[in-house]
Formats: structure tokens, C-alpha cells, sequence
């Protein structure tokens, strides 16, 4: 869990891997710099952005355990309240599926080569 804003000022790719390498798989805040999002889902870190009444609960609760499911999108508090948050299909199908943008291209290539053989 981090405050409003998380990211801002580290638009490289060493921020997101700087977190990754200490075991984080998630970051969640109120509010997530864009480039650091960006830079998150295309290196396999899931930014989660959730409201304010969301966000201070869990500053509120230092050490409380969350459940993210990517797959429906949302997160699990420990009552039970579970809290939606925005993922773009593309980068939610990618962090699924443990491909990134390349890994994901090589996977359409047959489809990729058809389209050029009829251009």
C-alpha cells in the first residue's frame, strides 16, 4: 500500500523492477503516475488504484492482508469488502497469461505472416 501518487518522478523501467526484485507483485494507491503504470504492466507489475474511503482503510491498517484477483479485477479486504479496479484488457490478458508485448506478437505470428502474404 502507498500514498496518493505513487511513482511520480520515476518514469524508468529500474522502478518497477526495483520492486519486483524485492517480491512485490502488486502496488496499490489511490493514484498511480502514469509513466510508472505504464512501465509496471509492461514489466509484470500490477498497479491497483483504488478509491479514497479504499486507500485510507488500508493506510489505516498497516499489515492487513489483501487478495488481488487480476482476473476479476478486483481486491479482497480481510471483512470481505472487495473493491474493483481499471486494467486495460491487453495488459490484464499479458499479466495473465506471463507474456509481455513481444511475447505476445510472437504468439501471432502465423496470423501476422498470412496478413503480409495477402498485402
Amino acid at each position: 500500500m502507498a500514498g496518493r501518487n505513487f511513482g511520480c518522478g520515476s518514469s524508468r523501467e529500474h522502478a518497477p523492477w526495483a520492486l519486483l526484485d524485492h517480491g512485490f507483485r502488486a502496488v496499490v494507491s489511490a493514484g498511480i503516475a502514469d509513466i510508472f503504470r505504464n512501465n509496471s504492466l509492461k514489466n509484470g507489475l500490477l498497479p491497483v488504484i483504488v478509491d479514497e474511503p479504499t486507500s485510507a482503510w488500508l493506510l489505516a491498517h498497516p499489515g492487513a492482508e489483501l487478495t488481488v484477483d487480476l482476473a476479476g479485477a478486483t481486491l479482497a479486504l480481510p471483512n470481505g469488502t472487495r473493491v474493483s479496479f481499471p486494467i486495460e484488457a491487453f495488459a490484464q490478458h499479458c499479466l495473465l497469461h506471463g507474456v509481455d508485448e513481444l511475447d505476445y506478437l510472437l504468439s501471432r505470428s502465423r496470423e501476422i505472416e498470412a496478413f503480409e502474404r495477402r498485402a
